[in-house]
C-alpha cells in the first residue's frame, strides 16, 4: 500500500506506546512535508538521547551526569527520599514545587502475576543509601494500584526495622471532584488520609 520506507517509518512508529496505526500514518506524514533540516533534527534529538540518557547511581533518575542534579543540589534536603516506581513520577512530582528532598526509583512494582518481585526492583539499593544513618524519613509514592500498595507494604515492612520513619502519600478525592462519583475505594482512602484543619 505504501512505499516501503514509508511503511517502515509507520511500522517504527506504531510500536510506540500509545501510538495505533492511524496515528502511527498521520505521524509519518508529518514527518514526510517536514523540512529535511527539521527531519535532521529529529532523528539527531533521538539519536542524542539514546546516547547521553543513563540513570543516575545513586537515586536511578534519568539524567545526562552522574550523580544527577537532584542528587547533587546541596540545597535539597538529604535526610528524606522519595519513593517512586517511575522516573516520569519524579517529573509529576517536581511540579508541584512542594517537595524539597532526594529520590528514588524503583523502576517498577512488585507485581507477582508479571513475575516481578522485591530482587527485580532497585530496593536493594535504597537500603544502601539509608546505611549511613542520615535519612530520618522515606516517603512511599508508589501508584494506588494493587502492585503499588503491595510494593509500600513491603518497603515499609523492611524499613521500619532500621529506625527510618515510613510515610505513604495519601490518596483520595481530586481537586475539584465531587462526592457522588466517587468510588467506594477512593472515598475510603480520602477518609483514611484525612488531616486536621
Amino acid at each position: 500500500m505504501y512505499a516501503e520506507p514509508l511503511a517502515r517509518l509507520i511500522e517504527e512508529l506504531s510500536k510506540m506506546p500509545t501510538v495505533g496505526p492511524k496515528t502511527a500514518q498521520r505521524l509519518a506524514f508529518y514527518i514526510l512535508r517536514m523540512p529535511k533540516e527539521d527531519a535532521a533534527q529529529l532523528s539527531q534529538a533521538i539519536l542524542d538521547a539514546k546516547a547521553k540518557i543513563h540513570y543516575c547511581s545513586n537515586c536511578f533518575h534519568i539524567t545526562d551526569v552522574d550523580p544527577c542534579a537532584i542528587c547533587t543540589n546541596a540545597s535539597r534536603s538529604q535526610n528524606v527520599i522519595c519513593v517512586v516506581e517511575d522516573p516520569r513520577d519524579v517529573l509529576a512530582m517536581e511540579r508541584t514545587r512542594e517537595y524539597h528532598g532526594l529520590y528514588h526509583v524503583l523502576h517498577g512494582a512488585i507485581s507477582p502475576l508479571d513475575g516481578i518481585g522485591p530482587d527485580d526492583l532497585k530496593i536493594a539499593e535504597l537500603l544502601t543509601r539509608m546505611k549511613d544513618g542520615e535519612v530520618t524519613e522515606v516517603i512511599v509514592a508508589t501508584n494506588p494500584r494493587v502492585e503499588g500498595e503491595a510494593t509500600a507494604i513491603y518497603l515499609a515492612k523492611i524499613i521500619k526495622p532500621l529506625g527510618i520513619k515510613v510515610t505513604r502519600i495519601a490518596h483520595g478525592l481530586p481537586v475539584g471532584g465531587d462526592l457522588e462519583y466517587a468510588d467506594e475505594v477512593t472515598l475510603a482512602k480520602a477518609l483514611e488520609g484525612r488531616r486536621e484543619m
